[in-house]
Parts: structure tokens; sequence; C-alpha cells
């Protein structure tokens, strides 16, 4: 984004959008402050936000120079700072001449009309008691009774593989759902936007929430919105579990809700793959008091990669290490994370290169097969039960691939 075409001088008077400015959660002398609509936070010393706070009280340039130099013996050059603040999108207007927007639109968030004062009770201390007790009284439960516990068996409740595929699916569909609406609720009710779209991470196609705009909010609030999706998760499985375990329900009932226990249950190792952004990646990343974990951690393989390509190549321009700016404590944090990134995924990739994608492709060439044979007098039920199976994982795949395409080139 290029400088402000409007000059600022010693007697402009500035507006800024509304902007969040926080104490910085492990600086005293430095603030957060950033636009939530944008998902643009940068870290500031101390006194930038008495600036802030000066020039948005309608202050021209040149007396909060002099305020601030008053109170805190330092110069500094406010009509710079300002520059720099209209670079980053977060200055609306200079002597009443409105600057342009950004280069990127605000994305607005899902739900807005969901406020902070209507979702606060979901996160308040009698629900968390509830829940606790829910999932206590299935954990007790499951103790007492361990065939409850779901069984791989548990999934194909029916004798038609395909319907089994497709009502499973439509399920996860569902909690998938339910598990990212809790993430955008937690982060309403922390007053943060935040939207829901499909995304890639390796070869899965996954439903995300975007909570960028949580990094206005102080770090120990923020694991209220990493963790609401798989609590959510966890209490869904353990009322089903009651459910099963002392409601008089038919055979059929308990058998579909055992399927999805084991749907809903499969969900939860997936947030452990901390080599992706998974929610417990963010924990993480939060714990560790790292800014872009992911990120320095990619950039950190891919510069080990460049040297160990450089020990064969004639010499050239030194491969600059990216962790060679971060604080002490952020460099080792990020070096570790980048084994566990490079050999997490490597594996990943190669067991779905070894065995989910011939997997996938037999079981559709199979379905396809059966298809074929019900056009030419084979079984009917047998025909459509395999078109069932074609439709959920080629539908499936053809998402991935037009989210994995369409992400790439916004990213270009």
């Amino acid at each position: 984004m290029s400088a402000p075409a409007i000059e600022v001088g010693t007697d402009s008077v500035v507006r800024f959008h509304q902007l969040v400015v926080r104490p910085d959660d492990d600086d005293p002398d430095a603030i957060i402050v950033g636009r939530p609509d944008l998902g643009e936070f940068v870290e500031l010393p101390a006194v930038c936000g008495d600036v802030i706070r000066l020039l948005g009280e309608g202050r021209p340039v040149a007396d909060v120079e002099a305020a601030v130099a008053a109170e805190h013996d330092v110069e500094l050059d406010v009509a710079d700072f300002v520059e720099s603040l209209a670079d980053l999108a977060f200055v609306t207007e200079i002597d009443g001449i409105p600057l342009p927007g950004p280069a990127s639109e605000p994305v607005n968030g899902h739900f807005m009309g969901i406020t902070e004062r209507h979702v606060r009770w979901l996160f308040a201390r009698p629900m968390k008691l509830f829940w606790l007790a829910v999932v206590a009284a299935a954990a007790l439960t499951v103790l007492t009774r361990p065939g409850l516990f779901p069984r791989h068996q548990d999934f194909f409740w029916s004798g038609y593989t395909g319907l089994s595929v497709l009502v499973n699916t439509a399920f996860f569909s569902v909690v998938a759902s339910v598990h990212e609406m809790m993430h955008l609720l937690a982060a309403r009710s922390l007053g943060a936007p935040a939207r829901i779209a499909f995304g890639t991470r390796l070869h899965y196609l996954v439903v995300q929430t975007d909570v960028t705009a949580i990094w206005g909010v102080p770090r120990r609030r923020r694991y209220r919105v990493y963790l609401a999706g798989m609590a959510s998760d966890v209490f869904l499985i353990a009322t089903m579990v009651l459910a099963v375990a002392y409601l008089p329900l038919p055979g059929p009932a308990q058998a579909l809700l055992r399927a999805f226990m084991l749907t809903t249950l499969l969900c939860l190792p997936l947030q452990a793959q901390i080599y992706m952004r998974t929610d417990l990646y963010f924990v993480l990343r939060d714990l560790l008091r790292c800014k872009d974990l992911f990120g320095d951690g990619l950039r950190y393989v891919r510069y080990l990669f460049d040297r160990a390509v450089a020990l064969f190549r004639k010499p050239g321009s030194p491969v600059t290490d990216p962790t060679g700016d971060l604080d002490p404590h952020e460099r080792r944090a990020v070096r570790i994370y980048a084994v566990a990134l490079a050999l997490g995924s490597s594996v990943t990739l190669t067991v779905f290169a070894l065995y989910g994608a011939p997997i996938v492709i037999t079981g559709l060439a199979h379905a396809l097969t059966a298809v074929w044979d019900g056009f030419h007098g084979g079984p009917v039920l047998a025909a459509l039960d395999a078109a069932l199976l074609v439709l959920v994982e080629g539908g499936i795949q053809v998402l991935f691939l037009v989210t994995f395409i369409r992400t790439r080139r916004s990213r270009s």
C-alpha cells in the first residue's frame, strides 16, 4: 500500500478508523494496535498509545508532539507516525479529506447481528459447571460400562456402505458446522468479528473460522475461542453417551447414535496435529508466546532446505536465517516447532500417498463399477448404494480441489 497523497502538517487533524489499542501481553513498554475488521495488528511502543489517544481527541499534530514531549520526555515525529498508520489503513481522514481504502477491502464477519450480550452466557461459570457435570457423568458411565466406548464397527450402522457413509458424512458436516460456530460465538462473546469458510490443510478439506480479530483481546481470554470447538465436540459426545446408556431407544436409533459418537470422536485427534493450523496449534502458539509460529516455522524449514541444496551448488549469495530477528525464546520455539512441522507434514502426506489416496481411488473405482453393472442388469440396490458413495467421496474431492485452487489464487 502506498503512502497517503495528503501531506501531514503540523496543524493537521487526524481521524482514525475504529481501532483496538491494548497493552502487549509480554512487554509492558509496548501496545497492540489494530483494525479488527481488517485483521491487521501491529506492536508499537507504549507512548504511541498516548499519541493515538490525543490525535483521536481532535488535537493538531504539533499539539500532540508538544504534549508527548512534555509527558514522556521524548521527541516523536507525529506527522511521520501518522503517515505510517495511514499506510496500514488505520487513518480514515486527514484535515477532513478521506483517505483511500486499503488494497483489500474489509471482510465483514458472519452473524454480526450476534453481539457480546447475546452469547456471553454461553461462556459464563454456570454453563461451564453444567458442561463439566455432563462430561463427568458420561466419563463415569463409560468407566462402569466400557461397552459404550465407540468401536470402528459402529461406523457401518447399515448393511449398505454408501448409505452409512452418506448419513455419517452429513452428520459430520453438522458437527463441523457447530464446532466452527462455537469458535465464532466465542469470538463474538469477546466483541471480535469472525468469519467461517472452507479451507485446505495439506490434503484435508476443512471448515475453518477466521478469528484474526481476537489479536485485539488479551492472550488469557483468547483460549476461550481456540478451545470452544473442541469443548462443543466433547459435550456432544457426552450427551450421546448418556442417551445411549439411559434412554429406552430402539435398536436402529442406538446404532445411529453410536455411529455419530464415533464420527464426532474421530474429529478430536485431528486437532492435535499441531503442524497444521488446528485448534491446539493456536493454543500452543500462544503458550509459547509466538506471533506466527506456523509461518516462521515454515520459513525456517525452507531456509534449512535451501542451505542443504546450496551444499551441492556453486557458491552464491548466502542464505539468511529467517529466525535471526526473533526474540531468543521465540527463536528456540520456532526452530523446535519447525522440526515437528517438517516431520508431521512429511509423514501425513506420505501416508496419504501410500494408503489414503489409493483407498479413495480404489473405492471410487469399485463404486463406479457397481453403478455401471446396475445399468446393465446388476443389483439395483447395490448400484444405488455405490452411487451414494461416489456422490459423497467424489463431491468431497471436487470441493477440495475447488477450494485449493481458489485459496492459492487469492494469495497470488
